[in-house]
């Protein structure tokens, strides 16, 4: 069957396009690599901004925290509806950060998914505590909390629910049972920011939300970075002790903190990326309708799972993940067709070797070991084009053996 462009606006595309075989040449893609993430296209659209932000902080010679981070910081807290941010290092410090700010440490236990970056158990055994994993949902890729009520016992702290790709975790019976047994909830929103849970954003329900700034989030910086956030003055004083040193003031400690700050140069570029992100992320949804609209003109949708989003959730598509068993082969035919794919996760937590030691076997966690076998990611950015989307559909289609 012939691939039709769909009518949903894009940018930069007229909303009656042609067929996309008969667009014209100058409207093509450019000459450019099929990247997977393309952050020089989003650098050029924002460039004079950010180097101006740059220039202001080069000018004030503060580098570390300073006035750039604790603007950045309210800017953050307000947009996400807290009390309090507290910026960091990394997203990885931003677990620990709250770990520590509530005292958990050897001979306790938190439980989380072990279908998730490693930051987030590591951060657990980095802590002293004992990660705890359960098994996640098939359909979300996120902790399944029917699971975690039988992994609670008198040695549990925490629950760590993951928002992963983009879409936030069930978190109304975590919640609950986090209040019923005395527990404290800490989001990991590292790849969610700007993701609603029943109208309310990620990050600002649980004890503390964590999130993280690598490049390739959908708020990005030049490098590392972090923040977490809570509703609670007293937790968020403890988070700005323990990023540095545990000192109130210069050469005096009164716990033992980590050094873990985020750097002024960091924060300027995130202030100017946040006040585009709304409109990143309403992008981000009209490529993944984009994507769900050219797999059903192709017939793909019984051999491929699209991405899932709950009625009383908003996704962001920080990854936009498809599910198939038979992802190896696609993803080799795809990286022959010069389509950049990525797996997350290849090998669930609980059977890395860094969690060996945790006791864990094969077969125990069965949603998350089958999802990392059949997950594959595919482009998805603000700016990536629908003659490119058109490329990644085509090309599966034909692998399925399926005309376009």
């Amino acid at each position: 069957m012939a691939m039709k462009t769909p009518t949903t606006p894009e940018a930069g595309t007229p909303a009656n396009s042609p067929d996309l075989q008969a667009r014209p040449r100058e409207l093509q893609e450019d000459s450019r690599a099929f990247a997977f993430l393309d952050l020089k296209a989003q650098f050029s659209l924002i460039k004079d901004e950010v180097l101006h932000s740059l220039e202001r902080v080069m000018e004030s010679q503060q580098f570390i925290l300073g006035p750039e981070v604790r603007s950045f910081e309210e800017e953050m807290s307000a947009f996400i509806g807290t009390r309090a941010a507290v910026g960091c290092a990394s997203g990885s410090d931003a677990l620990l950060l709250a770990l520590l700010a509530l005292g958990i440490g050897s001979g306790d236990e938190v439980i989380t998914t072990p279908f998730t970056f490693v930051a987030t158990a590591g951060s657990v055994a980095r802590a002293g505590a004992k990660p705890v994993f359960v098994d996640i949902h098939p359909e979300t890729f996120n902790i399944d909390p029917n699971q975690i009520r039988a992994a609670v016992n008198e040695r549990t702290c925490a629950i760590i629910p993951v928002h992963l790709f983009g879409l936030a975790a069930d978190l109304n019976p975590i919640l609950k049972m986090a209040d019923d047994h005395k527990l404290a909830v800490i989001e990991d929103a590292a790849q969610a920011l700007g993701a609603r849970y029943n109208g309310t954003l990620v990050g600002s329900l649980g004890t503390f939300g964590c999130f993280s700034f690598f490049p390739s989030k959908n708020l990005g910086g030049a490098g590392d970075g972090g923040l977490v956030t809570t509703n609670d003055p007293s937790l968020a004083d403890r988070l700005r002790l323990l990023r540095v040193h545990g000192s109130p003031k210069k050469y005096y400690y009164e716990i033992l903190g980590t050094n873990s700050r985020l750097d002024s140069l960091q924060a300027a570029i995130l202030r100017v990326k946040l006040r585009h992100l709304e409109a990143w992320t309403s992008a981000r949804q009209q490529k993944a309708e984009t994507y769900r609209m050219l797999f059903a003109e192709c017939g793909l949708n019984t051999r491929l799972k699209l991405p899932y989003t709950p009625t009383d959730c908003l996704h962001v598509f920080n990854q936009f993940v498809v599910r198939c068993p038979e992802r190896d082969s696609l993803r080799g035919y795809l990286r022959d067709q010069g389509i950049p794919t990525e797996v997350y996760y290849p090998l669930p937590l609980h059977l890395q070797p860094a969690f060996t030691y945790l006791g864990y076997k094969p077969g125990q966690l069965p949603q998350a070991e089958a999802a990392s076998r059949e997950v594959l990611a595919l482009p998805i950015y603000p700016e990536l084009s629908l003659d490119r989307q058109a490329t990644v559909v085509r090309a599966i289609a034909k692998f399925y053996g399926m005309a376009t």
